[in-house]
């Protein structure tokens, strides 16, 4: 038997109304034997059934699963919910089907670019074989938290925790990696027969030792893209401009007339600081 198999046992209210009865009519028989072998013995004997009998009720609460084995031969599962009794001596190993959350400690990662990161995930999984979850693996909670934390490792040491907007990245992409995680997380599992219902980061941020640098990059990174933003308005604003005066007629631009212009309003549009006007009361020339 390599697999999962699902069997039907007895109900056990029929059972228990047998034992109960067996109960009464062994003590009746101790209570009148007056110490009789004829009477004693037959009711011992019966007190002795009921007794091994008894230890074959067991109960199958909703969302969990009992293991059945006799003498270590897997015999099947019981996925019924119910009161039931089976062969007293068969070990009944009760394992949960309901949905558990793992949440990983937070793991010291170097990312694809070998920057070291804190990383975190939460998965969210079920057992869905109770044979491989008891027999393939050893401490199947255990077996998941473990290998979380590996694929967790494997997963985000092949991203970069941030990057250009082309890139799938750590940060920017977290849709795409949380599939990630839980597909490579599946393959994992599957031998200890859990089921990954949802994997996703629940913490990612650069280790304290980078931190700082790593900020003051993406500050300088937001303001070379500001200044990028402003350039490129104030080349437009001032092309327009020059457009619009050689459009209408109003004056005549030569070369270097025309240059001055363009720098004296780029410094107006990009400049940081109020400009201060400077009234001309001679020539561009002097």
């Amino acid at each position: 038997m390599d697999r999962n198999q699902i069997v039907k046992v007895s109900s056990g209210w029929f059972l228990l109304f047998i034992v109960i009865l067996m109960f009464a009519v062994a003590l009746a028989l101790v209570v009148r034997s007056g110490g009789a072998p004829q009477l004693l013995l037959p009711g011992v004997f019966l007190i002795l059934i009921a007794s091994i009998m008894a230890g074959g009720f067991f109960i199958v609460n909703p969302n969990y699963s009992a293991l059945l084995v006799l003498f270590g031969k897997y015999k099947g599962t019981v996925v019924e919910n119910g009161f039931f009794w089976a062969n007293p001596f068969l070990k009944k190993t009760k394992i949960s089907l309901r949905v558990r959350n793992q949440e990983t400690a937070r793991l010291k990662v170097n990312d694809k670019s070998g920057n070291p990161i804190d990383i975190a995930a939460v998965v969210v999984w079920k057992v869905t074989d109770p044979f491989r979850a008891s027999f393939e693996v050893d401490a199947y909670t255990d077996y998941v938290s473990v290998q979380s934390e590996s694929a967790l490792r494997h997963m985000a040491s092949n991203y970069a925790y941030d990057g250009n907007e082309t890139q799938v990245t750590l940060r920017g992409a977290t849709d795409e990696v949380s599939d990630k995680l839980a597909h490579e997380l599946q393959e994992r599992l599957d031998r200890a027969g859990v089921k990954v219902i949802e994997a996703r980061l629940s913490h990612l941020a650069y280790a304290p030792e980078i931190a700082g640098e790593m900020l003051r990059r993406q500050q300088a990174e937001a303001v070379v893209a500001a200044r990028y933003t402003i350039v490129e308005g104030a080349v437009g604003m001032v092309e327009h401009a020059l457009s619009e005066l050689s459009k209408r007629q109003l004056v005549q631009l030569d070369d270097e007339r025309r240059a001055t212009m363009v720098s004296n309003l780029l410094v107006v549009l990009c400049g940081e600081s109020a400009v201060q006007p400077v009234v001309n009361t001679g020539t561009l020339y002097r």
